[in-house]
């Protein structure tokens, strides 16, 4: 049941014939009256029209419901794609009888495309009739764009539950990765708290993934809590709040998992853990590098157990780092020590290379860096660079 798993929520997905596949493309989730809500956005400066909608909306604090489409990311389409986003998030409003500044608009597929209002409004109400607290599943299809399977989590914090789903395979990099996500619970928490869950737990989630280092214009992470589980508002500290801390860490550490298995032409996972830097943020730019490289990507996907890649991408983040302490392993195998590859990685019928060689054939392919001795420690998750990868964003709009 994923984002309905929790009390409080209604969801649904139904087929407005967005996109030529027939597969759902219009969802919509929505919560309780007094649902507060939480969201980080992309940092784009080309933020699309529903992210302008939605961080107004969310600045009024009486979000509790997003209506969300995909085919259409409703980007680069200047006023009148804001023009869009208002009126079609107003006519779910009105069919659920919440005001407008209650309904948060959300969208995702190809950037400058208008989005088609009028067959939204023809699905409307059918979108409306099918909520039901079973239609979690149905929303987090509608949601998908060249996603394979839907993405979806859920975790239980004592009294209280925890769900969410996601979608996102490609344009997805640090700083918010097409991505969106939506989590939901029924606890009940102040606005400016669940703020605060969304930037300690969620961000340093979602920031740390990345398919292919482009940061999209639409992301979008949403956190609503119902409060249909009753009781006292969670505030810091209380009894109760690190249970449901850790079930929203929990859930979203499942949906970036998720989506980064499923990153577009993905064949291995890469999960870059840096430790020993100068602080959180130097370690996590030299894990983005690593992630993040072309060269590096194209080595995990060709099995290729090239140290030189990895050095070189650590390298090449920007960060002061002091060659001779530099270590890397792959896989739990060390290829490199004090900034140097050792002569006998390189002959014939090398253990060592012949360990770091299987390392890089699993499904998910561990990568350590350590930068020296410093307190910073950060994880990045990535992907390598298929021929698929290549063939669908070749493709995206023809």
């Amino acid at each position: 049941m994923s984002a309905t798993y929790p009390l409080g929520f209604r969801a649904a997905g139904v087929t407005a014939g967005f996109k030529p596949s027939g597969s759902r493309d219009l969802g919509l989730l929505v919560g309780d009256p007094g649902t507060t809500a939480a969201a980080l956005f992309t940092t784009n400066a080309v933020a699309a029209a529903p992210v302008e909608v939605g961080r107004d909306r969310l600045a009024r604090g009486r979000v509790r419901a997003v209506l969300v489409n995909s085919g259409q990311a409703n980007a680069a389409t200047g006023s009148c794609g804001v023009d869009d986003a208002l009126a079609t998030s107003a006519e779910a409003a009105a069919l659920i009888g919440a005001d407008p500044d209650e309904v948060m608009p959300s969208s995702t597929g190809v950037i400058g495309e208008p989005l088609h209002v009028e067959q939204m409004h023809e699905a409307m109400p059918a979108l409306v009739d099918g909520l039901s607290g079973d239609g979690g599943d149905a929303f987090a299809r509608s949601i998908m764009t060249t996603d394979t399977v839907p993405k979806q989590a859920t975790a239980d914090a004592g009294p209280y539950r925890v769900g969410g789903c996601a979608k996102g395979v490609g344009m997805i990099a640090p700083n918010l990765a097409t991505m969106l996500a939506f989590v939901t619970t029924d606890a009940a928490v102040a606005a400016g708290d669940l703020q605060r869950l969304a930037s300690q737990r969620l961000a340093r989630r979602f920031d740390a993934l990345t398919v292919d280092g482009c940061s999209s214009t639409n992301d979008t992470v949403l956190v609503l809590a119902s409060g249909a589980a009753g009781g006292e508002p969670l505030i810091p500290g209380s009894d109760g709040w690190e249970a449901l801390a850790a079930a929203i860490d929990a859930v979203g550490e499942s949906l970036v998992m998720q989506l980064i298995a499923d990153g577009e032409g993905a064949t291995h996972v890469m999960v870059v853990d840096v430790e020993g830097a100068a602080n959180d943020d130097d370690a996590r730019r030299t894990a983005k590098s690593v992630a993040d490289s072309p060269l590096v990507k194209t080595a995990v996907f060709g099995g290729d157990a090239n140290p030189g890649r990895f050095l070189q991408a650590a390298g090449a983040a920007g960060v002061p780092i002091d060659p001779s302490r530099l270590d890397v392993s792959i896989g739990g195998v060390v290829v490199a020590r004090g900034g140097v590859i050792p002569p006998s990685y390189f002959e014939p019928a090398s253990p060592l290379a012949e360990q770091a060689r299987a390392a890089m054939k699993e499904a998910e392919i561990s990568v350590w860096v350590r930068l020296g001795d410093g307190p910073g420690a950060s994880r990045a998750y990535g992907c390598d660079l298929s021929y698929e990868y290549v063939r669908i964003n070749g493709e995206y709009t023809t």
